[in-house]
C-alpha cells in the first residue's frame, strides 16, 4: 500500500508499505478520506513527532475490509469514523471515562499510524463509530474535527439565547459557529484576521469581524447592548486571540481555551486584571469526548453529519490522491493556496 511516513522534521515521504494484518481484536480499515488538521503543518515542517516513522493523519473514516478476531466478523463492509485517541484505560482519567485526559496514551497519526495512508489499522472495533452504509466518506473524515467543535460548545455551557463569539474562522471555527446555533445561541459572531478566511465564511451565511480592521469590542458590545458575550472561544491560539477574548466576554462569564500555541503567549497587564475583576469561568479543552456518559460525542457527531442537521460538506476545498498529498502539503505550508479543509480521498488514488 501507499502511505505518507513522517521519518523526521522535513522527510515526509511517500513509501510503499505491506498491508497491515489484523490479529486479535485489530480491525483493518480501507481508508476513505483523510483530513489535514491545522496541527499537522508544524508536525511535518517544525515540530516533529515522539516517533519515527509514523505515518500522519488522525482525521479519518473508512471501511473495515479485515478483522483479526471472527467474533468481528459482522464489521466487514461497514463504514465508520475512527476515533483516533488510545487511552491507557488504565490511569485515573480513564478509569472514569476521561480517554481526553489519558495520561499515557496513543495516538493514531501521531504516535501510531494512521490515516494517509491507503489502509490503517485499527485497534479495536471500540475506535470505530459506525455509519449508514450509504455515509460519504469524505463527510464522515471530517466528524474529528467537529467533535472538538461540539466538545468547545460544551465545555463552554452554551445554552439557548446566548451570545456566543469564537475567535478564528477556519473549519473548526465555522463548526463551532454552526454547534452554536444547533445548541440554541441566539447570536454567534466570529472574528479573523485572515481575508480569505473572512470571506469563505461570510460565504456561508456567518458574521464575521475582521479584528485587524474592525474594533471587535465595539462591535460586540453594540450586539450585545453593552454587555459583551456569553461565551467565547479562542481558537487561534496567539497572543492577540487571548487578550481579544478577555475584553469580549462579558462580566462573569465563559472562556474556552482551545487553539493551540505555536509561539510563547502574553496576557497584557490590563487584561489580567480584567479576568479576575470579571471573576470569568475558564476551561481549557483538549480533544473530544467519547464516554457514553452524559454523551458520547463522537456518536452524537456521525449521526448530526448523516442526517444532514450539521453542515460539513462546503468545508471541503481541496481534495488528492494518495500521489498527489505530498505536494498539497507544500502548498499548504508555502501559502501557495489557501484552504478550509483539504483532504486525502481515496477515490482520486490512480491505479
Amino acid at each position: 500500500m501507499k502511505a505518507l511516513s513522517l521519518y523526521a522534521v522535513n522527510d515526509f515521504r511517500l513509501v510503499d508499505l505491506p498491508v497491515p494484518e489484523p490479529k486479535g481484536e485489530e480491525i483493518l480499515l480501507k481508508v476513505g478520506a483523510c483530513g489535514i488538521c491545522g496541527s499537522d503543518i508544524p508536525r511535518v515542517y517544525k515540530l516533529g513527532t515522539r516517533v519515527n516513522p509514523v505515518v500522519l493523519g488522525h482525521e479519518f473514516a473508512g471501511e473495515v475490509v479485515a478483522v483479526g478476531d471472527k467474533k468481528d466478523k459482522d464489521l466487514v463492509g461497514r463504514k465508520a469514523a475512527v476515533f483516533p485517541l488510545i487511552p491507557c484505560k488504565k490511569c485515573d482519567s480513564c478509569e472514569i471515562g476521561n480517554y481526553n485526559q489519558c495520561q499515557n496514551y496513543g495516538y493514531l497519526g501521531s504516535r501510531n499510524n494512521g490515516g494517509f495512508a491507503q489502509y490503517c489499522l485499527i485497534p479495536s472495533r471500540w475506535h470505530l463509530v459506525l455509519a449508514n452504509d450509504d455515509a460519504n466518506l469524505e463527510h464522515l473524515a471530517i466528524t474529528e474535527p467537529a467533535c472538538v467543535a461540539q466538545h468547545a460548545i460544551r465545555k463552554g455551557r452554551v445554552t439557548a439565547g446566548q451570545t456566543v463569539v469564537v475567535l478564528g474562522a477556519g473549519p473548526i471555527g465555522i463548526l463551532i459557529a454552526r454547534w452554536a446555533k444547533l445548541f440554541g445561541a441566539s447570536q454567534v459572531v466570529l472574528t479573523e484576521i485572515n481575508e480569505e478566511k473572512e470571506a469563505f465564511a461570510k460565504e456561508r451565511g456567518l458574521t464575521v469581524i475582521n479584528s485587524l480592521k474592525e474594533d471587535a469590542k465595539q462591535i460586540i458590545d453594540h450586539l450585545t447592548n453593552g454587555r459583551g458575550a456569553d461565551v467565547v472561544i479562542e481558537g487561534t491560539g496567539s497572543s492577540g486571540g487571548i487578550n481579544d477574548a478577555l475584553q469580549i466576554v462579558r462580566y462573569g462569564g465563559n472562556v474556552v481555551w482551545m487553539g493551540n500555541p505555536s509561539n510563547d503567549t502574553t496576557i497584557k497587564l490590563q487584561n489580567h486584571s480584567t479576568l479576575l475583576r470579571k471573576e470569568l469561568n475558564m476551561y481549557g479543552i483538549w480533544n473530544s469526548a467519547y464516554s457514553n456518559t452524559p454523551i458520547n460525542e463522537w456518536k452524537y457527531t456521525v449521526e448530526m453529519i448523516q442526517n444532514g442537521k450539521l453542515k460539513v460538506d462546503d468545508l471541503i476545498t481541496h481534495t488528492a490522491g494518495i500521489q498527489d498529498m505530498l505536494k498539497l502539503f507544500d502548498q499548504i505550508h508555502d501559502h501557495e493556496i489557501t484552504i478550509c479543509k483539504a483532504m486525502y480521498s481515496a477515490k482520486l488514488d490512480k491505479e
